[in-house]
């Protein structure tokens, strides 16, 4: 699919301070409709920082964050769906006991008459999951019956609700075993094909070197490298990664 090249979403020289310790300095980020940005550095780099500023848990100190090409302040969560910003963190919020509609329509249930229409939810739940390719047939099992691969697909499924631009995923692969992961990254490629800006944050280089189109490296809070994907080797990414050198900049430019 052809991607837009215009920014879809651009931090520019952001900051994040907690407590007198600097947990970003001076970052920026951009992704683009219709690509799938893998962020990725070791524990303490500033990855979930950056999701939640995005999502809006946190709020940038210093710095601009743009959402098509204007200038936003994202002021809590409930205002990032709004403007079709969605995150999948890790420790995602779905309930073991309830089916996968209930889940995927969980907080926004679907009321006609001063009752729950049902029906409608199935119909779209059916329409989210397809749209991500999935196996999962019966929409009325719990989620506990479920593997792990396709609770993170009810998870993302759940983000398709708000009908948003931009999608957030926390270490979507992490914990899954081989299948899983293959399963879970078909589901980034389904968002990219969509047309929707993806921002993937994983430790697994070869999950982000598969499905990513480019690699930004964060090291210390602060940016320390981007790749295109298919042209950095495994032992650059690291290199970046650990501060054995510089990385070289790719940032996308128009075609």
């Amino acid at each position: 699919m052809m991607r837009d090249s215009t920014a879809l979403l651009r931090l520019t020289d952001v900051d994040k301070v907690f407590g007198g310790v600097h947990a970003l300095t001076g970052v920026n980020l951009e992704v683009r409709s219709g690509e799938v940005v893998a962020l990725v550095g070791d524990n303490a780099a500033g990855k979930s920082t950056v999701a939640r500023l995005i999502a809006g848990v946190y709020q940038p100190d210093h710095g601009t964050i743009e959402l098509k090409g204007e200038i936003v302040s994202i002021p809590s969560a409930k205002a990032a769906i709004a403007m079709g910003i969605a995150t999948v963190f890790q420790e995602f919020a779905l309930v073991e006991q309830l089916d996968v509609t209930s889940n995927i329509f969980l907080g926004r249930e679907i009321v006609s008459g001063g009752l729950l229409d049902r029906t409608r939810m199935d119909e779209l739940a059916r329409s989210y999951l397809g749209r991500l390719r999935t196996r999962i047939a019966d929409l009325d099992q719990p989620l506990r019956g479920l593997s792990a691969g396709q609770r993170q697909c009810v998870a993302i499924a759940r983000t398709l609700v708000s009908d948003p631009c931009l999608v957030v995923l926390d270490e979507p692969t992490a914990s899954l075993s081989v299948s899983q992961t293959a399963e879970v990254l078909s589901y980034i490629e389904d968002l990219r094909d969509m047309g929707l800006g993806v921002i993937l944050i994983s430790h697994n280089l070869s999950d982000v070197r598969a499905v990513a189109d480019r690699i930004e490296v964060l090291r210390h809070g602060r940016n320390n490298g981007s790749f295109q994907s298919g042209a950095a080797s495994y032992e650059e990414i690291i290199a970046a990664i650990t501060g054995a050198t510089r990385a070289r900049s790719a940032h996308p430019s128009a075609p």
